[in-house]
């Protein structure tokens, strides 16, 4: 934990003062005792109000940290939805048949809850000016990406093809000397976005089909695992040559 400095934070300090007034004049409690309490809740109020703050990224270009915080909360938003999934799952598919189906949901679900913590990965590799992201890295992203394309299939196919054009052009701004950081965000960003419908997806199976029927069950299985492709993809985008 953190000290912070309460004058930097307006609200505690009134908070304070708040508490100061209430407790001598209401509940008539000495000068003496109040005085230390309401610096402890003063204190207390500005390290809550400085955790609150997202951390300085120190990118070097204003946009791009705003793109960051943005897909911050948007990871972490969907992570916040997959643990609701994940509960849910464990009350609808309760019977000892769909005890599979159980584990590929929950973990499709384990999977997106590591979201925010992939996107603050992210911002620690790009952090520094001079922090552009390699030729190397991103050649060994795209061969990871070209080599998964052969095996892959409907969702996770079309995805990858999207990731493999993404790179190509982030490449491209390399080779121009451009900052290709923003256009590796905007890809996460991407993801992030189509795995939040894919979950919702998934989610609408589970609430309104017949979970008792077999190709039902296969169906949900399946989007399971388009949503666990789109969390490995996230891995490939993250990854360092080696």
């Amino acid at each position: 934990m953190q000290l912070a400095n309460p004058l930097q934070y307006p609200l505690a300090v009134f908070v304070a003062g708040i508490t100061l007034v209430l407790g001598v004049r209401m509940a008539r409690i000495p000068g003496q005792i109040m005085l230390p309490v309401a610096g402890v809740v003063a204190l207390g109020g500005a390290i809550l109000r400085k955790s609150q703050q997202p951390v300085a990224l120190n990118l070097g270009n204003s946009e791009l940290e705003q793109q960051i915080y943005l897909v911050q909360s948007q990871a972490q938003d969907l992570a916040n939805k997959a643990e609701s999934l994940r509960q849910e799952a464990g009350k609808l598919l309760g019977d000892s048949d769909q005890m599979e189906l159980l584990v590929a949901v929950q973990y499709a679900c384990d999977r997106a809850t590591e979201l925010p913590s992939k996107i603050t990965q992210l911002a620690q590799q790009i952090q520094g000016g001079d922090s552009l992201l390699s030729t190397p890295e991103l050649t060994h992203q795209l061969q990871q990406v070209q080599k998964k394309l052969p095996t892959s299939q409907g969702v996770a196919k079309e995805q990858l093809r999207k990731l493999e054009t993404s790179l190509k052009n982030n490449l491209h701004l390399i080779q121009q000397g451009v900052d290709a950081r923003q256009a590796q965000v905007t890809s996460l960003q991407t993801l992030v976005l189509e795995s939040a419908g894919m979950l919702q997806t998934l989610q609408n199976q589970l609430r309104t089909s017949n979970l008792g029927d077999l190709n039902t069950r296969g169906e949900i299985q399946e989007l399971s695992q388009e949503l666990i492709d789109f969390q490995n993809n996230f891995d490939l985008l993250l990854s360092k040559e080696s």
